[in-house]
C-alpha cells in the first residue's frame, strides 16, 4: 500500500512537472509562473531595447543568466548578472539549465542534472497572480498581472545593480525599501564576481561617493554642492531626496530616448561614461571617467594636506598648517600629512574659512538641520573636539561638523561650499598684523621695492640652503654626505653591487634610519656623463607618481656624482621576464597589472604632470619592480623636457636602445610623444610573450618579433604568442586586446599610433579596436649593436645596452 502510495505521487510531481512549466520558445517580454526559460530562451522588452537569458562572456565556458542591450548594439553588452557568484559551470548541460518562475513570484535558476539551486531572487513579498517582465529600461521585474505600478512591483533588478548604472537607476540608500544598493566590477571581462564597489556614502549624513576594494576606500568623488557631484569633467549624478540619512541618488537621466548611455565600474575600479554612437564606428565611446587624476585618491596628501593637480607635486599643506614630518614630505612621502603651526587652545580657539577646496571625507561628522551660520559656529565651538564646520544651503540644508583630523582635501576652481575650520586665537591675530603690514607697505613705493628684494633673497637663500642649482634650476633634493654613502655601501663595496650599466655601477645601501636605497654612481668611464646625470635630476626631482621609480636624493662630493633612489626588491622586469624559471611568477594578472601600470606612469609623462617628458629609453631593463611586482618606470638620463605644446623635436644626438627606438628616431632623429609609444608597444609585446623583440628568430621566417606577432594576429593565431607557462592564467579577451593594442602602438607612421589616453582606454575597456598597419622594422632582425642595461636595479647582461649616435639623417 505505501509502495503504491509512493509511485502515484512521483507520478503526480511529473505531471505537473510536465503541464505546469512550459518551456518559451518566442522572444516575448513577459512570462507567468506556468513557464521556464531554459538555456536558448530569452525575453525581449516590447520595444526590443533588451534581452534577458542565459550567457557564457568572452571564451568564458561558465553559463549566467543576465540582461544585455539587444536593439541596434552590435556588441554584446551585458549590464545586468544574477548569479554572477555562483556561474552554472561547463560540465552541466544546455538542457539542465533553467530558469524556474514559481507561483509565490520567486526567480530560482536551477541546474537539473545536479538537482541544485544555484540562485534565488528570495521574494519575500507574497504574491497572487505574478508575471515576469523585461522593461524597455533595461529593469526586470515581478509583478502582479494587473498592476503596473512601479511602487508595487515585488521585485526588480534595478534594486540589485552589479557593474552598470542605467538611467533611472539609483544607488544608496532608499527609505521606501529600507535597502542599500551599489555597482560592483566584474572581477575580470569574463568573471562577473564582484571585485571593487562605487557606493554612495551616507553612513555619517552628508553624502560622497566612494570606490572601495575589500573594504578599503581607494577613491572619493566630490564635491557635494547640494544638488549634484562635481568631477574635474562634468556633472554626472543628480540626486533624488536627502532627508533624515534616507537617500537616493539617481544617474543622470536623458530627456532624449534615442541616446543610449550607461555608467559602469570597469574591473579595475574606474568608473566610466559610456554613449552608444551610431553611424560609421557603431560603437561605445568614452565620455568621461573617475579617478580623474592622482587627487582623487583617497587620503594622499595626509591629514590636512591639500591635493592640488595642477601643481607638482601634487600635494601640500592648507594653509596655516606644516608637513609633521619634514624629512617624509621631501622625498614625496605624504602619508604623515601636516599639523597647525600655532597648537590650539579651545576656550581661545577661532574659525578661519577655506574656500575652493572639496570638503574633506566625512567620517564622524554629524549633521543637523540648522542653516544659520552663528548657531553652526557656536555648535563646534562648544565641542573643543569639534574641528571644523560648514553649512549646505542648496538643495538641503543643514550643518556639517568633522571631529578629529581631516582627510582628503583637493583644490577645485569655484567650489560652492566653504569649510571653517578651527585655529589658535594667534592666526586671527597674524591675520590682522598682515593686513596692517601690508597697507603700510602700500603706503610706501619703496616699501614695497624693498620687500620685494627681501622676498626674493629669503627665498633664494631657502632654496639654495638644501637643494641643488643645474643648469640655472633650483631643485629641492635631499643632499647626502659622502660619508653617508660609503656607510650604506660598505664603503661601495662589490658585495653590494648590484650591477652596473651606462652610467655606472648600482649599488644596494641601508640608511642610518634602516631604508634599503639603490645608489647610482657615474664613473669616470661611463657611457653617460654629466650632461645625462643633470638631466635625470631636472627630470624625476618634480615627478611624483606611484608607476615612476622615486629619487630620494644625491650626492655630489668632489669628483663623486650619485643618485639616490628607492630601492625595489624584484630588481628590473627583464631579471625575471627573460628568465625562463623566473618568469613563472609573471602570470598573466600580474603581466596585465605590470602593462596597465607603465600605461599609468607614460601617461603621468606625457600629460597629467606638470612637465610634458619623453623618456626616450623606455624598455624592459627599465621598468623596475616592487614587492608586489607594480611596475615603476626608472632611468631618465635620455628623458627630455617639452614645454607648452611641444610634442616634437629633432636631433642630431639619437640615444636609446634598439630593438625599442621607433624608427623615425633610428633614422631621422625626430622624437615625440610617439616614439615613447612605439617603446611601449614593443615591451608589451615582450611581456606577452616572454622574448626580447631583438635577437628573436623564427624557424619559419625571418621577421623579428613585431613582424611575427603581426602575422599572428592577422591570421588570427595570437594566441600562439603567448608564453607557455601562463596559458592556463589567460584571460583570452584581455590578452589579445593587449596584443591588438600593442600593435596599434608599434605602426611604422607615428601618426597612425595612439597616444595614451587611448592606450588606457583601449586597455581597460570594450569596444571594437581600429585594424593595425604594418608595424615598424617589420622584418629587422640583425640591428646596430647589441644592448646594455642602464636600469638602477638591475644586474649586468652583455646583450643590452643604450646607445648613442650622432648626426642621425
Amino acid at each position: 500500500m505505501k509502495s503504491s502510495i509512493l509511485s502515484s505521487s512521483f507520478s503526480l510531481i511529473c505531471l505537473l512537472h510536465m503541464f505546469s512549466f512550459v518551456s518559451i520558445s518566442i522572444a516575448t517580454d513577459t512570462i507567468n509562473t506556468n513557464q521556464i526559460i531554459r538555456d536558448r530562451d530569452t525575453l525581449v522588452s516590447s520595444a526590443e531595447r533588451f534581452e534577458f537569458g542565459f550567457f557564457s562572456p568572452g571564451s568564458s565556458t561558465n553559463r549566467y543568466v543576465g540582461i544585455w542591450y539587444k536593439r541596434n548594439i552590435t556588441v554584446k553588452t551585458v549590464i545586468w548578472v544574477a548569479n554572477r557568484e555562483s556561474p552554472l559551470r561547463r560540465n552541466s548541460t544546455a538542457s539542465s539549465r533553467v530558469l524556474i518562475f514559481n507561483p509565490s513570484g520567486e526567480l530560482v535558476i536551477r541546474d537539473d542534472k545536479s538537482n541544485n539551486t544555484i540562485w534565488s531572487s528570495n521574494t519575500t513579498r507574497v504574491a497572487r497572480k505574478p508575471v515576469l517582465q523585461l522593461l524597455d529600461t533595461g529593469n526586470l521585474v515581478v509583478r502582479e498581472a494587473n498592476d503596473n505600478r512601479p511602487k508595487n512591483y515585488l521585485w526588480q533588478s534595478f534594486d540589485y545593480p552589479t557593474d552598470t548604472l542605467l538611467p533611472g537607476m539609483s544607488i544608496g540608500w532608499n527609505p521606501v525599501t529600507g535597502r542599500e544598493t551599489h555597482l560592483a566590477s566584474w572581477r575580470t571581462y569574463e568573471d562577473p564576481t564582484p571585485d571593487f564597489t562605487f557606493q554612495f556614502d551616507i553612513t555619517t549624513g552628508y553624502p560622497q561617493v566612494v570606490i572601495r576594494r575589500a573594504g578599503a576606500i581607494q577613491y572619493r568623488l566630490g564635491p557635494w554642492n547640494g544638488i549634484q557631484f562635481k568631477t574635474k569633467q562634468v556633472p554626472i549624478f543628480k540626486a533624488g531626496t536627502f532627508k533624515n540619512n534616507s537617500v537616493v541618488l539617481y544617474i543622470e537621466d536623458t530627456s532624449d530616448e534615442s541616446v543610449v548611455s550607461r555608467f559602469t565600474l570597469s574591473p579595475i575600479g574606474v568608473g566610466q561614461r559610456w554613449t552608444w554612437v551610431v553611424g560609421q564606428s557603431e560603437d561605445w565611446v568614452f565620455s568621461y571617467s573617475f579617478p580623474a587624476d592622482m587627487c582623487d585618491t583617497y587620503r594622499i596628501c595626509g591629514a590636512h594636506g591639500l591635493c592640488n593637480p595642477d601643481k607638482n607635486p601634487v600635494c601640500g599643506c592648507m594653509d596655516r598648517f606644516v608637513p609633521k614630518v619634514r624629512e617624509g614630505w621631501i622625498r614625496s612621502d605624504w602619508s604623515g600629512g601636516c599639523v597647525r603651526r600655532s597648537p590650539l587652545n579651545c576656550a581661545d580657539d577661532v574659525f578661519l574659512k577655506y574656500s575652493g577646496v572639496k570638503l574633506p571625507y566625512s567620517s564622524g561628522t554629524l549633521f543637523n538641520g540648522s542653516n544659520n551660520d552663528e548657531e553652526c559656529k557656536a555648535a563646534c565651538l562648544r565641542n573643543c573636539s569639534c574641528m571644523a564646520y560648514s553649512n549646505v544651503r542648496s538643495g538641503v540644508s543643514g550643518c556639517m561638523l568633522w571631529f578629529g583630523d581631516l582627510f582628503d582635501f583637493r583644490r577645485i576652481k569655484g567650489a560652492p561650499l566653504q569649510i571653517y575650520i578651527r585655529m589658535a586665537a594667534s592666526e586671527l591675530d597674524n591675520n590682522r598684523k598682515k593686513r596692517r603690514t601690508l597697507i603700510a607697505i602700500l603706503t610706501s613705493v619703496a616699501g614695497i621695492v624693498l620687500l620685494g628684494l627681501s622676498l626674493t633673497l629669503f627665498i633664494w637663500k631657502r632654496l639654495r640652503k638644501d637643494g641643488l642649482e643645474i643648469n640655472g634650476e633650483d631643485i629641492e633634493l635631499p643632499m647626502y654626505d659622502l660619508s653617508t654613502v660609503n656607510k650604506a655601501t660598505n664603503n661601495l663595496s662589490n658585495d653590494n653591487k648590484l650591477g652596473e650599466g651606462g652610467f655606472g655601477p648600482v649599488y644596494k645601501g641601508v640608511l642610518d634610519d634602516g631604508k634599503e636605497v639603490a645608489i647610482k654612481r657615474l664613473s669616470a668611464t661611463s657611457s653617460q656623463g654629466v650632461d645625462e646625470f643633470k638631466n635625470e635630476v631636472i627630470c624625476i626631482a618634480k615627478l611624483q607618481h606611484r608607476n615612476l621609480v622615486k629619487l630620494l636624493g644625491c650626492c655630489i662630493q668632489g669628483h663623486e656624482k650619485m643618485l639616490i633612489y628607492e630601492y625595489l626588491s624584484n630588481k628590473s622586469l627583464d631579471l625575471i621576464l627573460f628568465d625562463k624559471t623566473k618568469s613563472s611568477q609573471l602570470d598573466w594578472q600580474k603581466r596585465f597589472q605590470i602593462i596597465a601600470g607603465i600605461a599609468r606612469g607614460l601617461l603621468y609623462l606625457h600629460q597629467d604632470s606638470h612637465l610634458r617628458i619623453i623618456h626616450r629609453d623606455l624598455k624592459a631593463s627599465n621598468v623596475l619592480l616592487d614587492n608586489d611586482l607594480n611596475p615603476k618606470i626608472s632611468d631618465f638620463g635620455m628623458a627630455r623636457i617639452f614645454g607648452g605644446n611641444e610634442t616634437e623635436a629633432n636631433t642630431k644626438r639619437v640615444v636609446g636602445t634598439y630593438g625599442y627606438m621607433s624608427p623615425e628616431y633610428a633614422g631621422d632623429g625626430l622624437f615625440s610623444l610617439k616614439s615613447d609609444i612605439y617603446s611601449f608597444g614593443v615591451l608589451v609585446l615582450e611581456i606577452v610573450s616572454g622574448q626580447r623583440n631583438r635577437g628573436f628568430h623564427h624557424l619559419d621566417h625571418h621577421h623579428n618579433l613585431l613582424g611575427h606577432s603581426w602575422i599572428l594576429h592577422k591570421d588570427g593565431m595570437s594566441l600562439e604568442l603567448v608564453e607557455p607557462n601562463i596559458l592556463n592564467s589567460v584571460n583570452k579577451n584581455e590578452l589579445l586586446r593587449s596584443i591588438h593594442v600593442a600593435l596599434l602602438c608599434v605602426q611604422h607612421s607615428p601618426e597612425d599610433r595612439p597616444d595614451m589616453s587611448s592606450v588606457l582606454l583601449m586597455l581597460g575597456g570594450g569596444g571594437v579596436l581600429p585594424e593595425a598597419r604594418l608595424p615598424g622594422f617589420f622584418s629587422e632582425r640583425q640591428g646596430f649593436g647589441n644592448e646594455r642595461t642602464t636600469s638602477t636595479n638591475a644586474t649586468s647582461r652583455s646583450n643590452e645596452y643604450t646607445i648613442t649616435l650622432l648626426d642621425a639623417r
